[in-house]
């Protein structure tokens, strides 16, 4: 598990304010498709809606080739409608503004008790917008980050994924990493069954699948 985990939001898995479970997934062109997909299908088989998030509502294409439709505008989204918002990475977090938006949504989300989970370029946006200046993170690495003039360069965390103060952070190698750290901070698996839930999707561990399965969690 991450070193520092201080859940922030929706705990338990608990419905949101308004009786939904609804967790944000921002898609944007290039976005890295192959870094959410274990958080957001287990999310899913524990009742979450998953719901996409664009800039607008035009259809976007994933770094793999995938076009999506996102659900609804980022204008659109308020933080006590979620359970979390999910970033993840993609080409045009390094490569101009045109992303910035989304790193002040988490900023609002965060400020509003909502948590926010960034993988890849998404932490760099992030420490663009001061979201990593006082919170423990990780990301690719730590000269990456360093690369956008942050502040919190002593608060990062050599390690797979990091949770501090309703803030997930990986690096792009550690998707299921990521998905851990999301299930344990929304309460959908914890303890002995998320450790085995890690290793089982990480290491392929076989021991790992009785685990789960006495606890129904398959």
């Amino acid at each position: 598990m991450s070193d520092t985990t201080t859940p922030a939001g929706t705990p338990s898995g608990e419905a949101t304010p308004s009786g939904r479970r609804v967790v944000h997934l921002a898609v944007y062109d290039t976005f890295a498709d192959w870094e959410t997909g274990h958080a957001t299908a287990h999310l899913a088989r524990a009742g979450y809606e998953i719901r996409t998030v664009g800039a607008t509502t035009d259809a976007v294409t994933s770094i793999g080739g995938l076009r999506v439709l996102p659900d609804l505008a980022l204008d659109a989204v308020r933080p006590e409608d979620a359970a979390l918002l999910i970033l993840p990475g993609a080409d045009r977090w390094d490569t101009g503004d045109d992303l910035a938006p989304f790193a002040r949504a988490a900023r609002a989300f965060l400020a509003a008790g909502t948590p926010v989970a960034a993988i890849c370029g998404a932490t760099a946006g992030l420490a663009r917008e001061g979201l990593l200046d006082t919170r423990a993170h990780t990301g690719a690495v730590s000269f990456y980050l360093a690369a956008t003039g942050y502040a919190g360069g002593d608060r990062y965390v050599d390690t797979d994924a990091v949770t501090d103060d309703g803030l997930v952070t990986a690096g792009p190698t550690d998707p299921v990493a990521f998905a851990r750290e999301i299930l344990g901070l929304l309460g959908v698996y914890e303890g002995d069954v998320l450790d085995a839930w890690f290793r089982l999707f990480h290491d392929s561990d076989p021991e790992a699948y009785g685990v789960l399965a006495k606890a129904g969690a398959l």
